[in-house]
């Protein structure tokens, strides 16, 4: 499996093995046969594996979360694709009613073995409803698992644990990574819900997932040229959040920054700075800040790049957090 993949690619590999390894696991979504998904993410699965695990369905999400549940209910390990992150709503009664508390409902004897691929965030030029960060509204329900990788090995990995969970997993993909490259290990080097230091620093630490990684690493490497050591960390999970691992980075560098795409208001963001702020109280040097998108309806693509978080933003809310 060793190898140069891109995240699209990385994917794919996984759903594969993923397939191969377990006869009850299904793929579910729109256009995700024939066509091999939007983002070509299943291409060639359904003519290898058939039309019975990889179903091409109508245009309802409702109707194929409700089905998802269904098989999950029946022994099966359904795989479930939403084409679009703003394609969610409709299958969102579902998700939160059913998926998110069908475990709790029957005392722990029924397991929901759901994963729910969604690409997420922008970045793309697209239209509306094709670029949203709603990850915020799937943390905050228990009884979910939400995760995001930010690199072709997580994206490999990641998956294939969050197919072989239990546990109803919402996977968020970050769509303008899908044809980032980069190398696949061998096997899985940390639990699913396990935070990654993907640079170490010591003045500041950088919180990020998803798209906001990428972004985290370069403000890192062009903070380090005016001789600022700035950690970056990849949550990688937002439910569970490994917390342990970011109050230990928080408590060694003193400063604390969260950067996400979604709106700051009632973000990710809110939750991991208030906790930081009871966990790290006496160990800061500054407040924890947060750089995230505007409290506004995702914008046209043509001034969507005013709306992302850039480099810049991350450098200046770092200056802001070394000045106090």
């Amino acid at each position: 499996m060793a190898g140069q993949l891109s995240i699209a690619k990385a994917l794919n590999e996984a759903l594969r093995k993923s397939l191969e390894s377990d006869p009850k696991t299904v793929l579910m979504g729109e256009d995700i046969g024939k066509l091999g998904g939007v983002f070509r993410i299943t291409d060639g699965l359904q003519k290898d594996f058939g039309e019975g695990r990889v179903i091409d369905t109508p245009l309802a999400e409702s109707g194929i979360m409700g089905t998802a549940i269904g098989l999950a209910l029946r022994g099966y390990r359904p795989v479930v694709e939403i084409q679009f992150d703003g394609f969610v709503y409709p299958a969102f009664d579902q998700i939160v009613s059913q998926l998110a508390k069908m475990h709790a409902r029957s005392l722990g004897h029924v397991k929901m073995p759901v994963t729910v691929r969604i690409p997420y965030a922008g970045g793309i030029g697209a239209v509306e409803h094709h670029s949203e960060s709603h990850e915020a509204y799937f943390a905050h329900t228990a009884g979910l698992k939400v995760v995001t990788p930010s690199n072709a090995h997580d994206a490999h990995w990641m998956l294939r644990q969050a197919i072989a969970s239990d546990d109803p997993v919402i996977f968020l993909e970050p769509k303008r990574r899908y044809w980032d490259k980069g190398e696949v290990g061998d096997a899985a080097d940390l639990p699913l819900h396990s935070a990654r230091i993907v640079r170490p620093g010591a003045d500041a630490t950088l919180i990020a997932y998803g798209p906001m990684v990428k972004v985290c690493q370069e403000a890192a490497a062009a903070a380090e040229e005016d001789g600022r050591s700035l950690e970056v960390v990849d949550l990688r999970s937002l439910s569970p959040v490994d917390f342990a691992a970011l109050e230990e980075s928080v408590k060694r560098t003193g400063r604390g920054i969260v950067v996400h795409e979604a709106p700051v208001f009632l973000g990710m963001g809110a939750e991991l700075a208030a906790r930081l702020t009871e966990r790290c109280f006496y160990h800061l040097e500054a407040p924890i800040l947060r750089v995230g998108g505007y409290y506004a309806p995702y914008p046209p693509s043509r001034v969507e790049e005013a709306f992302l978080p850039d480099l810049d933003r991350v450098l200046d809310a770092v200056d802001r957090a070394l000045a106090y």
